[in-house]
């Protein structure tokens, strides 16, 4: 991807997997744009990435979890003349405890920067990718999307699948055009992530041959979506996870879905 083709757009770009997209394309020489609700933090990687590769990066705050912050962030990108041809949808958490252990306003905030920001993005950004010919949407979901739901983490299993299914339905829409879709679904990666669910301990307890870079992560991401594919499964333990899963009855994936759930989730219900 060169300067003709767009800048990136990287949503929770502060931390994590969405840093490590930032400094994989920074590399390539990809110009970004990064937003988080985290000002100092993206503008310090802005700075290093700027100062290392050369590239043009333009940073955004933005909070996902307000209804109009994508369309607001669109209407900046206007503003300053950035195209956009290539979006990552990465932003987002898990929400830890029963489903009525957390408010409402809790959970309405998860959707919104989990299912609903990402899927309005999307509609906004797939226009000037078509007009264009060219475009590529990378939707960072989750292992978690193809297994059944886990007690403690009640919506996040069924975000990740919505945006698995909202990838492969984009590929079949627009692959043609010269649009490519790809739903990320990493495993258990090294990022922040468990320590803003407050299950750091608990996931330490995991052998360390379940767990993937974040870098690894991102790199197979990348080569994905060139490639056309609407979903991958990073790394063979992943993969092998996932068509077990479809191989057993449901009762029985349940069952032990529900016994991992007690080994390594707070679980606090009401």
């Amino acid at each position: 991807m060169n300067e003709t083709k767009g800048h990136a757009l990287i949503t929770g770009a502060s931390a994590g997997i969405g840093t490590a997209f930032a400094r994989e394309l920074a590399a390539r020489k990809v110009n970004l744009v990064l937003t988080a609700r985290r000002l100092d933090r993206l503008k310090s990687l802005a700075s290093e990435l700027e100062t290392a590769h050369s590239i043009k990066v333009e940073v955004i705050a933005c909070d996902l979890a307000d209804r109009e912050a994508p369309r607001h962030l669109v209407a900046e990108l206007e503003k300053r003349g950035i195209r956009i041809g290539l979006l990552i949808n990465n932003a987002g958490y898990g929400v830890t405890g029963y489903f009525l252990s957390q408010p409402w306003e809790v959970q309405a905030d998860f959707i919104q920067v989990l299912m609903t920001a990402p899927t309005e993005l999307c509609y906004r950004l797939l226009p000037g990718m078509r007009e264009h010919g060219y475009g590529r949407i990378i939707n960072v979901a989750s292992l978690a999307g193809h297994v059944p739901g886990s007690a403690g983490q009640t919506l996040y299993s069924g975000a990740k699948s919505y945006l698995i299914k909202l990838s492969q339905a984009l590929h079949l829409e627009y692959g043609h055009e010269g649009v490519n879709t790809c739903a990320l679904c990493p495993g258990f990666t090294y990022s922040e992530f468990h320590d803003v669910t407050g299950s750091r301990e608990m996931m330490s307890k995991l052998p360390k041959w379940m767990w993937m870079d974040a870098e690894t992560v991102v790199r197979q991401g990348l080569d994905a979506v060139e490639r056309g594919e609407a979903v991958h499964v990073n790394g063979r333990v992943n993969k092998t996870i996932k068509s077990l899963i479809k191989l057993i009855p449901d009762r029985l994936a349940l069952h032990l879905i529900g016994r991992q759930s007690r080994n390594f989730r707070k679980q606090k219900p009401d």
